[in-house]
């Protein structure tokens, strides 16, 4: 019964946002406004036609912007799933464990033109964000393991020195670029930002981000063996290696993708898997998909947040984020123990 309640609000939640999340911003907007808009775009004009700034600030301005929102919430808070569940501890997640970082490294020096031409010529800039986010997550793997286990407690401080060198070097090439443009555009892209999201930018994220949620639904089964040990799930049959490789790369794939559609953006894989399962328990047939929809939500109200908190203003979506995860995290590391695995 509470896990219906809980599938319920969400969805009921979820749909009721899109609504709000287009109709506040700036210039407020009635919600009849925006379901004439919206009705009227997705019928092929049927009906009578909006007004046209109307139609331009929920169309091309904010419906993108919204989508993105959702999918990126979605994408990050799936690749946290993954990453508690391959490492068997709820502190993981991509900011901490050093992706985001290391696709925000390699985006960058893509994007303010620091790799060799060869390179670059060779490279798009979400490709550029997978690399360095499998660089980073494959680093901090490889000193966490100890034998056939994995240390948390390497896990994690390789997660913070990677996160940290990989901030430097974004700090470096940054701070080096002789463009003021792109160097203010990074600046506060790396703080994390869904303005300016159109149309033509959304469907590489979206796609990426429904590709790790199917894949993710196809390894439910291999992820709940996880969590009572790698030598349990081999005995019962799993390909662990095989399977963590594919983890990883996945998580590289989203993650890249992700950062460089949006900046990085922390902490959203953290909070809502540990919250949806505290609600209906840890079987991953339930934990991802509904993670996917509770993190959309999130990532959605968190850029509502960003978008009315100052008057004038537009926040960087990360520092609320933070703001939201950094209290979460602590309270986590407090704790003397978790309750992580059936």
């Amino acid at each position: 019964m509470r896990v219906r309640l809980f599938v319920f609000g969400v969805t009921a939640l979820f749909l009721l946002s899109l609504i709000v999340a287009v109709a506040i911003g700036s210039e407020s907007l009635a919600f009849g406004e925006v379901l004439r808009v919206l009705r009227y775009r997705l019928t092929g004009g049927l009906g009578a036609a909006p007004d046209q700034t109307t139609d331009l600030i929920v169309w091309q301005l904010r419906l993108p912007r919204v989508l993105l929102a959702l999918a990126v919430g979605g994408g990050l808070s799936i690749i946290g799933v993954a990453m508690q569940a391959l490492v068997r501890n709820p502190l993981a997640d991509p900011y901490i464990l050093g992706i985001s970082s290391g696709a925000s490294a390699g985006a960058s020096l893509f994007y303010l033109g620091f790799l060799p031409p060869l390179l670059s010529a060779t490279l798009s800039m979400p490709l550029a964000a997978f690399l360095g986010g499998l660089l980073s997550i494959s680093v901090v793997y490889l000193i966490a393991r100890q034998g056939n286990t994995v240390s948390v407690t390497r896990l994690l401080l390789a997660g913070v020195a990677m996160s940290a060198l990989m901030a430097a070097l974004t700090s470096f090439v940054t701070f080096a670029s002789p463009d003021t443009d792109r160097l203010r555009a990074v600046l506060f892209w790396l703080l994390g930002s869904l303005d300016g999201t159109t149309w033509a930018r959304l469907p590489l994220p979206a796609a990426t981000a429904v590709l790790g949620l199917l894949l993710l639904l196809v390894l439910a089964r291999p992820l709940d063996a996880f969590l009572i040990g790698e030598e349990p799930a081999f005995n019962l049959g799993v390909p662990v290696e095989m399977t963590k490789r594919l983890l990883i790369l996945l998580s590289a794939l989203v993650t890249g993708v992700l950062v460089a559609s949006s900046g990085a953006i922390g902490f959203v894989g953290l909070i809502v898997p540990h919250a949806v399962r505290s609600f209906v328990g840890v079987s991953h047939r339930r934990v991802i998909p509904l993670s996917f929809l509770t993190g959309a939500l999130f990532l959605l109200w968190a850029d509502l947040a960003a978008h009315v908190l100052l008057r004038g203003q537009i926040l960087p979506v990360g520092i609320i984020t933070a703001l939201c995860g950094v209290p979460f995290f602590l309270f986590l590391l407090r704790r003397n123990a978790y309750r992580f695995g059936p």
